[in-house]
């Protein structure tokens, strides 16, 4: 049996369609398969690889951990350089009052302690969500999921979650002294990278604090840097009680990560102690790449080229059959009209070397999610690609 045989075999399937696509390497801009040809990835592992492939900075930290040492100890118990480096480095680059940052192994299971987080310190149940979220799927991410579809089948899911919709402030009065928590993604991935209308952001904020509810916002997807700012919650004015990481973080690894104040935080540690646990969150091997991720970021001025390169995607996607293109920075989804369209569009685009994806809930949104590193001259081929695509499939 060849790779994707066993591929298919042997590896658990979350569709029947899975491309089984056989990868050879990856590097820089590019994924390399087995077939020799180099594919231009306009998908970044779902907006995960935020250096790109195999940056040299975040590989030379992975190795030099790992001659070090591994895994030690459980999360809290041993003070490891890197862990603790990457979340000071966290608490100098994000504004007050958040500090404290709980390292876990995923953005699911960061959404997850935020939400126990919440109702620990507010001692209430009462979970606000939004129509069309996506947070993750675990159960507690699931539970506070937008989409029936890919719920009903797991229910029953946590009690007390409430919807209310995006970007309308009428639901506000919906947000009550109840109320643990609000969850929001800062600009909702799934539904098809829609973004918060003028001071949205600042009214529900107000609310939030009106009632004394935290409000947790969930940058797994436009966090480090997709959107021009470390954080997208930076462009609208606010800042959040609790901030959700994951994704972009580790450059390429598995992490994820809540912050939020030190009066919060430590609200996990007594009645009961443990309040989270985890054996994996903070390894060091983990941590080193996510540190490394960070400070490139911080320091490379990745962050400011990232207005003209959506500037330049917005140029070049011009066509007739693109009723209009959502979203900020490097994080864009581009409207065909149809689910069936897209995906005939997105599989010409791999036959002719360039990888781009479409979106969970709103499969008619083409989704378009480069690294950082991306060139203008590869913006320019892979936007060529997408638009002869576009003429070829018809």
């Amino acid at each position: 049996m060849d790779l994707k045989e066993n591929f298919y075999q042997y590896q658990a399937q979350t569709t029947p369609y899975a491309a089984g696509f056989e990868v050879e390497k990856a590097k820089g801009s590019y994924i390399y398969g087995k077939d020799g040809r180099a594919y231009l990835d306009f998908v970044a592992g779902v907006s995960a690889n935020t250096l790109g492939h195999s940056h040299p900075k975040v590989v030379n930290a992975i190795k030099e951990q790992a001659d070090k040492y591994l895994h030690v100890m459980v999360y809290g118990e041993y003070a490891q350089e890197k862990p603790v480096e990457l979340c000071r480095l966290l608490a100098k680059a994000t504004p007050e009052p958040l500090e404290v940052t709980y390292l876990v192994n995923s953005g699911a299971e960061a959404i997850d302690g935020s939400l126990k987080l919440a109702k620990r310190y507010t001692g209430r149940e009462e979970i606000i969500a939004f129509k069309d979220a996506y947070h993750g799927n675990t159960h507690g991410a699931l539970s506070v999921a937008g989409n029936e579809v890919h719920k009903r089948e797991f229910r029953p899911l946590l009690p007390m979650v409430n919807f209310i919709e995006f970007n309308n402030e009428n639901d506000f009065d919906k947000i009550t002294e109840k109320t643990a928590c609000v969850i929001v993604e800062t600009i909702q991935g799934a539904a098809g990278f829609i973004t918060p209308k003028d001071n949205y952001f600042i009214n529900l904020k107000k609310r939030c604090e009106a009632v004394g509810a935290l409000l947790i916002l969930d940058e797994i997807q436009p966090g480090f840097g997709r959107t021009g700012k470390l954080f997208a919650f930076e462009h609208y004015g606010i800042v959040p009680d609790i901030l959700v990481m994951g994704k972009g973080m580790g450059g390429g690894v598995p992490v994820g990560a809540f912050m939020s104040s030190k009066e919060i935080m430590t609200s996990l540690s007594h009645s009961p102690k443990l309040g989270h646990i985890t054996t994996f969150g903070g390894n060091p091997l983990i941590a080193a790449a996510s540190h490394a991720t960070l400070k490139e970021v911080l320091e490379s001025g990745l962050m400011n080229e990232t207005d003209e390169k959506e500037k330049l995607f917005r140029e070049l996607l011009v066509h007739p059959k693109i009723k209009n293109v959502n979203g900020k920075g490097l994080m864009l989804a581009v409207n065909l009209g149809s689910p069936e369209y897209t995906l005939k569009v997105a599989s010409k685009c791999m036959e002719k070397g360039l990888i781009v994806f479409w979106q969970l809930y709103r499969n008619e949104y083409l989704r378009i999610s480069p690294p950082l590193t991306i060139s203008e001259d590869e913006i320019r081929k892979g936007c060529a690609i997408i638009i002869e695509a576009l003429n070829e499939v018809g």
